[in-house]
């Protein structure tokens, strides 16, 4: 197969524990073509989306990687793009989705199928599946809000763009900082954020769950926080412990692993804490190689033979 892979920057990617990367490992150790871009190269020419992708491969040496040239092509000539590009959802991403989308219709085969990247937003998203979300609100007005904290004594607010645990607050009725988060979060009442209620179960891990073509792994990633903080993002130092999925997890990931696939969501990381669903990520979900590194299960493995399958 011809993959392209839209992502961030290579020398900005983490060769050791980046999910994408261990994709494109598997996929090249089988003997697939690998070629690289960024989302400002996903062009439109002649009426023809187009990407400017350059040779991808792995190498032993000083580098991690070389490239060969760009290569001006039509996305439909690669067997599948895979959109890879971290959040934020800003404005750029949203036209590669419509870029993408156009690609589509032009022929190509594109994984995440971007008309649901962009109507899955990672965080309103758990609204279609509310018994297993926890209650939360979704508003600028910072009225609101104070009267769901008095509700819920204890509570956390989040952006609706945002990834890694990045602007992610826990606020009580006792915090003395209330009015400058809230004034903060909302741009004084013109940016929408959501409010949840704090799960005490964070304690034992923030568990992503990874879904792959509408079936969940055997085992989650359990991301659970340093001392003194409230997330568990590993990018705000939380500690990875890869563990079975329960019960309920596994009644979470089958229901909203199924809605998904049919949405053309081919890849999604739920995050679930105690018996909660609080997010879907459709955007470059990760969590494979650690994963990997702590069990018998290989996700790399189980994408790359569910893509082969399906292409």
């Amino acid at each position: 197969m011809r993959i392209a892979i839209i992502l961030d920057h290579l020398d900005d990617l983490k060769p050791h524990k980046d999910t994408s990367l261990a994709i494109m490992r598997e996929a090249e150790k089988r003997g697939h073509q690998l070629f690289v871009a960024m989302q400002g190269d996903v062009i439109l020419r002649h009426e023809k989306v187009r990407i400017l992708a350059k040779p991808f491969a792995f190498s032993d040496g000083d580098a991690w990687y070389k490239l060969g040239e760009t290569m001006e092509s039509a996305a439909a000539d690669f067997d599948v793009v895979l959109m890879r590009k971290d959040p934020p959802f800003d404005n750029e991403f949203l036209y590669s989705t419509y870029l993408l989308d156009l690609a589509e219709k032009q022929g190509a085969r594109v994984l995440n199928h971007p008309v649901s990247v962009r109507d899955w937003n990672e965080k309103l998203s758990i609204a279609n599946f509310p018994q297993f979300a926890p209650e939360f609100l979704v508003t600028r007005e910072q009225s609101l809000i104070r009267e769901f904290l008095r509700s819920h004594a204890d509570i956390v607010v989040k952006p609706l763009d945002g990834m890694g645990g990045s602007s992610v607050f826990r606020l009580t009725q006792l915090d003395p900082n209330i009015s400058v988060i809230l004034e903060t979060m909302t741009d004084f009442g013109r940016r929408t954020v959501m409010a949840q209620r704090y799960l005490p179960a964070i304690k034992d891990g923030d568990k992503r769950i990874i879904v792959i073509n509408g079936e969940p792994l055997p085992y989650s990633l359990a991301r659970i926080p340093m001392a003194g903080e409230t997330r568990g993002n590993l990018a705000a130092g939380g500690k990875g412990v890869a563990q079975p999925l329960s019960a309920r997890d596994i009644e979470i990931a089958k229901t909203v692993g199924q809605v998904l696939k049919e949405k053309g969501l081919f890849l999604v990381g739920l995050d679930v804490i105690g018996e909660h669903l609080t997010e879907i990520n459709v955007t470059s979900p990760t969590g494979m190689v650690e994963i990997a590194a702590q069990t018998p299960c290989d996700p790399a493995v189980i994408f790359v033979d569910a893509l082969e399958a399906l292409i």
